[in-house]
C-alpha cells in the first residue's frame, strides 16, 4: 500500500527501530498481546476494548478528585490568608504555617488534587499511545489485517480520502472536549489533526477511542442527575436572574423572576423551594436583597416548613432593618429544628442551621433592645457541644462571640470573659474585643453589626 509522501523526524519514522523499546511499553505490549490471544479480537477490537478497560480503571479517580476539589472549595474561604496581611509585621513563613496549621485542623484534603487527575491520565494516555504506534512500526503480529473497512493495515499510516476520517474524527473529538473546557486548548486542534495523519492507524483508533470516552465522561459530567448520583454538587448554575412584567396579573406592579440558565429562560414559579433558596444566596451576593426576598418568599409559600429559606430571609430582613419579621423568620425556623419534647437536633446539616438561627434571633432582639430575650437564643448556641464540621465550628464560636459582648451589655462580666476566651482561643482575631470588654459596656450591638454586616451563610 501507498506510504504517505511526506517525511517525518525520526518519532514518525514507518522504518522499524533496531532498539528493544523502553521497559514499561514492553510490558503494555506484552499486555495487549495477551489480552489479544484471550479474548480473540480482532486487534481493532482488542485495541478499543483495552481502551475503555482503561479509562473505566481512572474513571473512580476522577470522582474522588471532584469530590476533595468540593471540599477544599468549601474550606478554602474559612482559612486564614496563605500571604501576611500588608503591615501586619507577620513574615511569609510565620503566616504560612499559620495557613497549614488551619488547613490541617479543618481537614482541608491537599492543593496537590487539583493535578491528580491530569498527573495520572496524561501518563497513561501516551504509554497507550506509544505503545501501539511501537506495535505498528514493528509490524506487530497480526497488525497488518487487525483493522476495519478502509483501515485494514494498522501499521499503515492513514492515506487517502477515506485515510482522513480518523485524524479528523480525532480533531473533531478533541475540539469538543476542549470546548466544554477552555478556549485557548482550541488552538491545539490543528497541530493535532495535523499529527493524526503522521500516526500509524492502530494508534489512530486508540486516540479515536480514548476521545470519544472524554467526551462521554464530560457530557455525563455536566449532567446534574448523573453528578447528584455520584454524589457531586449540581453544576446547573442561574447566569443571571432578571424581573419580568406580568400583565396577566391583577395587582399593578407586581413582577416574575425569570432565572436566565444556559438552557433558557427558566420562571421561578417552576424552580423547586430548594433552587429557589440557592438562586437567593447568589443573588444576595450579587447586592440584590430585592430579588432574593422574593425568591425566598416564593420558596416559603410553596413549603411553609423550609428552613433555610426561613434563616436566609430572617437575614435578609435583619440587614433590612425589618426587625420584628426577622424574628418571626428566625424564631419559626427555631422551632421547626427543636422537637416537641425539646430535644436538640443530631444531623450536622441541622444542627448548623440551629447555631444560625440562635445567633441570628439572638442578634435581632438585641438590636430590638430587648437584650435579655436575645441572650436566651445565644445561651442555646453554649448548650450545644462544638462541632466538628469546621463550618459549622466557625459559626458555633461567632455565636460564643455575640453572647459574650451581649451578657457585657447587661454587666455580666466574668460569663461574658469566658465565652469570649473561649472563642479567641479558636480565632486569635477574637481577642481584639478584649479591649472592647474594658473600654465599654454597649459593644454587643457593634460586634452584632459586624456579623450583619459580613453575613456568614
Amino acid at each position: 500500500p501507498h506510504r504517505c509522501a511526506v517525511s517525518f523526524p525520526r518519532c514518525f519514522s514507518a522504518q522499524p527501530e533496531s532498539d528493544e523499546p523502553f521497559i514499561p511499553l514492553q510490558f503494555l505490549i506484552s499486555l495487549l498481546d495477551s489480552y489479544h490471544d484471550l479474548t480473540g479480537f480482532p486487534w481493532w477490537i482488542s485495541i478499543s476494548s483495552s481502551t475503555i478497560i482503561m479509562r473505566l480503571a481512572l474513571f473512580p479517580l476522577v470522582i474522588v478528585q471532584l469530590k476533595k476539589l468540593k471540599r477544599i472549595t468549601e474550606l478554602l474561604p474559612q482559612l486564614p490568608r496563605p500571604f501576611p496581611p500588608p503591615l501586619s509585621g507577620r513574615s511569609f513563613k510565620d503566616q504560612l504555617l499559620i495557613f497549614m496549621k488551619e488547613k490541617n485542623a479543618a481537614g482541608c484534603p491537599s492543593f496537590l488534587w487539583f493535578f491528580s487527575s491530569l498527573a495520572i491520565q496524561a501518563p497513561c494516555f501516551f504509554w497507550f499511545l506509544m505503545s501501539i504506534r511501537r506495535m505498528s512500526l514493528d509490524e506487530h503480529p497480526g497488525f497488518d489485517s487487525g483493522g476495519l473497512l478502509w483501515f485494514q493495515n494498522l501499521s499503515d499510516y492513514p492515506h487517502g480520502v477515506l485515510g482522513s476520517i480518523l485524524p479528523l474524527s480525532i480533531s473533531g473529538l478533541h475540539f469538543a472536549n476542549v470546548k466544554m473546557y477552555s478556549i485557548y486548548l482550541q488552538a491545539l486542534t490543528v497541530p493535532i489533526l495535523i499529527g493524526g495523519f503522521s500516526c500509524p492507524q492502530g494508534s489512530l483508533v486508540y486516540w479515536v477511542t480514548n476521545s470519544s470516552l472524554s467526551l462521554i465522561q464530560l457530557i455525563c459530567l455536566h449532567n446534574d442527575d448523573v453528578r447528584e448520583y455520584l454524589g457531586l454538587p449540581g453544576k446547573t448554575t442561574p447566569s443571571s436572574v432578571g424581573l419580568k412584567s406580568n400583565e396577566e396579573k391583577p395587582h399593578p406592579g407586581v413582577e416574575d423572576i425569570v432565572i436566565l440558565t444556559k438552557q433558557g429562560e427558566v420562571s421561578a414559579r417552576s424552580l423547586s423551594p430548594p433552587e429557589l433558596t440557592s438562586f437567593s444566596v447568589k443573588m444576595l451576593t450579587d447586592g440584590r436583597r430585592d430579588v432574593a426576598e422574593r425568591m425566598l418568599r416564593l420558596a416559603l409559600e410553596k413549603d411553609p416548613a423550609n428552613i433555610r429559606a426561613l434563616l436566609i430571609l430572617g437575614q435578609t430582613l435583619l440587614q433590612n432593618k425589618q426587625l420584628s419579621e426577622a424574628v418571626e423568620c428566625l424564631e419559626a425556623a427555631i422551632s421547626k429544628l427543636i422537637s416537641s419534647e425539646g430535644c436538640y437536633p443530631t444531623k450536622v446539616e441541622d444542627v448548623d442551621l440551629l447555631i444560625l438561627s440562635s445567633q441570628w434571633a439572638g442578634i435581632a432582639k438585641v438590636q430590638q433592645g430587648k437584650i435579655e430575650e436575645g441572650i436566651v437564643h445565644l445561651e442555646r448556641i453554649a448548650t450545644l457541644a462544638e462541632p466538628e464540621d469546621p463550618k459549622s465550628k466557625a459559626h458555633y464560636y461567632d455565636g460564643l462571640l455575640v453572647l459574650s459582648s451581649a451578657l457585657a451589655n447587661v454587666n455580666r462580666k466574668s460569663e461574658s470573659l469566658k465565652y469570649l476566651h473561649k472563642a479567641a482561643k479558636y480565632n486569635p482575631a477574637y481577642t481584639v474585643y478584649f479591649d472592647h470588654l474594658e473600654t465599654t459596656t454597649d459593644d454587643s450591638n457593634d460586634i452584632s453589626s459586624d456579623l450583619v454586616s459580613s453575613r456568614r451563610d
